[in-house]
């Protein structure tokens, strides 16, 4: 199809004028977690897997993935790290826990275990606030995913009210 001159400028002109501004969404506006949040909620999450006598690994990873804060008691495999690391990676990149992708996706599993930074195992809940995903806690080295997962649970549930009074 080939418009007329006139034709080509006004389409043109429609085309541009439709469009936004040069720049004005250019930019997003998000939520990051602060230092001490995430360091706070792997502390404590490491405490109460200590008072179960645990020794785990707790890794708070940003909502891009890259960790944040990294703990790992005294007598915890130097593993025990990767693996909380990569089952955060894996809250991060499904938007749920690890063990509800591992339950819902069961499907895809053994391929998502082959990507570099993903391990899809329970032991890994996501961190919110006002809507937002923040990113992850991971933990790993109890006797089982599921005490893994309620060592993050319980990091959370430190500082849930903290995460409930973040504003929209």
């Amino acid at each position: 199809m080939t418009l007329k001159p006139g034709l080509k400028s006004l389409f043109t002109l429609v085309l541009l004028a439709g469009g936004p501004p040069v720049g004005a969404n250019d930019t997003v506006q998000t939520r990051l977690m602060t230092l001490p949040l995430a360091a706070d909620i792997a502390r404590a999450a490491m405490d109460a897997c200590a008072k179960s006598g645990y020794s785990v690994s707790a890794v708070v990873v940003d909502r891009g993935g890259a960790p944040q804060v990294v703990m790992r008691h005294v007598y915890a495999s130097r593993h025990t790290i990767d693996i909380a690391e990569a089952k955060a990676g894996a809250v991060v990149l499904a938007g749920v826990s690890s063990a509800e992708f591992r339950a819902n996706r069961a499907d895809i599993v053994p391929e998502m275990n082959e990507i570099d930074g993903i391990l899809v195992l329970a032991g890994a809940l996501p961190i919110r606030a006002a809507g937002a995903l923040l990113g992850a806690v991971g933990v790993s080295g109890a006797p089982g995913g599921d005490k893994d997962e309620a060592c993050a649970r319980a990091g959370l549930d430190q500082v849930q009210e903290r995460l409930d009074f973040i504003g929209d």
